[in-house]
């Protein structure tokens, strides 16, 4: 019914999402806090737009079922990295958030390589989590980028972001050891 081109849409914002990460990372790390606010931030939007797409116009594939969320997170552990690396984040932020996502990652791998892949479906908390850590980098990269004084606002994302992350990782820590039992 429509075109190739607009039937990739999804897949190729999400591959562009995917390009524009070692970018940010690179101008994060040479303190271009402009250019890596605006483009992270326009990274962020593509999340929202990829989903869109595929949701509005039936565009669900499964290239995008896996590409999306590697997307996703490539792009949050790279700005965790980074921002705590450059000194603009705690580290142990970093490494919750990081540890969450491999954790996933990991037992996504044991399940296929046991013969029992689990279907990942995003989770509401897991989209909430996502969004508030995005929201979380994008404070930092704004306050750095406008010159903003906003420790009092980073230092408030921080709780619910813990939180967050740390209940996301439990619960899809439960339905994994679910999905694995007898």
């Amino acid at each position: 019914m429509y075109s190739v081109w607009f039937s990739s849409l999804p897949n190729l914002i999400t591959i562009g999402r995917l390009i524009l990460t070692p970018v940010i990372i690179d101008l994060i790390v040479t303190q271009n806090w402009r250019w890596s606010f605006w483009i992270f931030v326009t990274a962020g939007i593509s999340d929202a737009v990829d989903g869109w797409l595929a949701r509005s116009f039936d565009l669900r594939s499964e290239l995008g079922a896996v590409l999306d969320p590697l997307a996703d997170k490539a792009l949050i552990m790279s700005i965790f990295i980074t921002l705590a690396a450059v000194g603009r984040l705690p580290e142990w932020v970093a490494i919750m958030v990081v540890s969450r996502d491999v954790m996933i990652l990991g037992a996504v791998v044991v399940s296929w390589l046991l013969s029992r892949p689990i279907d990942v479906h995003p989770l509401m908390i897991s989209k909430a989590t996502t969004f508030l850590q995005l929201l979380l980098a994008a404070s930092i990269l704004g306050g750095l980028a406008f010159n903003l004084q906003i420790a009092g606002l980073v230092q408030f994302l921080i709780l619910p972001v813990t939180a967050l992350t740390v209940t996301s990782a439990s619960v899809y820590l439960w339905r994994w050891v679910k999905h694995m039992g007898p």
